[in-house]
């Protein structure tokens, strides 16, 4: 691809942020509308589960197939692909009559997601060759996701108290059209220099394993364990069959070489326990402010502000921090804001007090803002560049999983808790272990924050990346 002028690249930039931003923005503005579908859809909690989760774990297992694939067939052309799926789905989406056809089109919205992210991202490391460039381009890409939370809430919020739940769909609508008409005049198209053949056991055995693993543990609370344990050993075999086959491939899925990379590892590792919590804390944080303190879902939005504000503020800040002293402070500061957020509310209920909530909100907005642009740094760092798209979508993988993990597990718990009693009587004392869930998670990320951005970390990076290019060179074209 040939070099393009600051003025397009910052064209093409403003072009992949628009996809992120329908994707991030259509995520966080459906939780708030979570207790209006429960109540016009008859949902149950396993029900709200399923509206969120049927999405991510959709996305999460067709993304490495979506990088891969961009690779091999044109970045620009799965993008376009991606936008049109998207806005047909999101336009299903507001039409559902009823739980089952609205989990239904969330999945065909995810399949044109799981085309946008990680080929946007490509998109952005193909363009920015800089690293210094490319980690503050990384930076606005990561300050999408806190506009998206700041907008997000409130939108919903707003459109939720207007117009309805549906209306939170429309929105991606005309955003989509724009993005695809503007990606069709300005960016320009790209491949890998050597494509990568496709691996459809590898995708069999990916969706086996994350489909059975979330439908085992949001279903767990109300279901026997005959029924729910063949899911689990589904979910084992699928991940040993993985482990065994993906190695003899030439050209596999799942590139396990890329793991050799402690600071890729890490990475991949924090990001599903940053995602794990923001899926459970969304959660969790929507259903207490409108079925325990009963407010609309506007004013649940405008509760929302304090966590996603330091979001938007802190992930530019992160992203030059990144660019300049690289991932490690931004990690231990995004680690230990939130496990602090998480003791909040495990050890003092900060949800029974305003002055406690609102820094409880405010912790977890500043962690969250640090911790996005060191995850996408770092994993695409020191690749290859012709794998870009695989490692890309491996990193936006671990965010989706993370995320459909943590409202799995999350309300999994808060479902056991609660049993058949009373929201408003129960909540904070069921809700305390999905807390030290997300405490765990804080401290996950400040543990490998600290172990996988060191001096050790980046040699193994660098002999990972020989190996890698050495073995591109020596590898024949087509062979699988």
């Amino acid at each position: 691809m040939p070099e393009l002028s600051h003025r397009r690249r910052m064209l093409v930039l403003s072009i992949c942020c628009m996809s992120l931003l329908i994707v991030s923005l259509d995520n966080t503005a459906l939780n708030v509308a979570l207790p209006s579908m429960q109540r016009e859809l008859h949902a149950t909690t396993s029900g709200l589960q399923w509206t969120i989760d049927a999405y991510t774990l959709v996305l999460a297992s067709l993304l490495m197939l979506a990088g891969s694939t961009a690779d091999r067939i044109g970045r620009k052309r799965v993008f376009m692909a991606g936008l049109v799926i998207f806005t047909a789905g999101s336009l299903l989406c507001s039409l559902a009559p009823n739980l089952e056809l609205l989990v239904v089109f969330r999945m065909v919205q995810a399949v044109g997601g799981s085309m946008l992210n990680p080929v946007a991202m490509s998109i952005i490391t193909n363009t920015f060759t800089d690293p210094r460039e490319r980690a503050r381009a990384i930076g606005a890409w990561g300050a999408v996701v806190g506009i998206s939370m700041a907008a997000g809430p409130l939108a919903g919020g707003l459109l939720v108290e207007s117009v309805g739940w549906r209306s939170i769909f429309w929105v991606n609508l005309p955003v989509g059209l724009a993005a695809l008409l503007l990606t069709l005049r300005f960016v320009p198209e790209s491949r890998a220099p050597r494509p990568r053949r496709p691996d459809p056991v590898g995708q069999v055995l990916v969706i086996a394993l994350f489909g059975s693993l979330t439908y085992a543990i949001i279903e767990a609370p109300d279901a026997s364990l005959a029924q729910v344990l063949p899911f689990a050993a589904v979910a084992v075999a699928a991940l040993l069959a993985l482990l065994v086959y993906e190695p003899r491939r030439a050209e596999p899925l799942i590139d396990l070489r890329f793991f050799h990379s402690a600071p890729f590892s890490g990475a991949t590792g924090i990001a599903v326990s940053a995602f794990a919590a923001l899926g459970g804390f969304l959660f969790l944080s929507t259903l207490y402010l409108q079925n325990v303190r009963g407010l609309d879902a506007l004013h649940a939005g405008l509760w929302m502000l304090p966590m996603a504000v330091p979001t938007l503020l802190c992930a530019p800040l992160s992203g030059r921090l990144v660019g300049s002293r690289g991932p490690r402070l931004s990690l231990l500061i995004a680690g230990a804001a939130m496990t602090l957020s998480g003791l909040l509310f495990a050890l003092f209920e900060a949800e029974t007090s305003d002055v406690t909530l609102f820094l409880g909100y405010v912790l977890f907005g500043v962690g969250f803002g640090f911790v996005n642009a060191p995850i996408t740094n770092t994993a695409v760092s020191g690749m290859p560049r012709a794998q870009a798209g695989v490692a890309a979508a491996v990193a936006s993988t671990s965010r989706q999983l993370g995320q459909t993990l943590g409202v799995a597990v999350i309300g999994a718990v808060l479902a056991a808790g609660i049993g058949t009693s009373p929201y408003r009587d129960t909540f904070v004392s069921a809700a305390r272990p999905g807390w030290w869930i997300l405490t765990a998670c804080g401290a996950a990320v400040l543990l490998l924050g600290l172990l996988t951005s060191g001096r050790w970390a980046h040699r193994t990076a660098e002999r990972t990346a020989e190996r890698l290019q050495t073995e591109e060179v020596r590898q024949p074209a087509g062979v699988s």
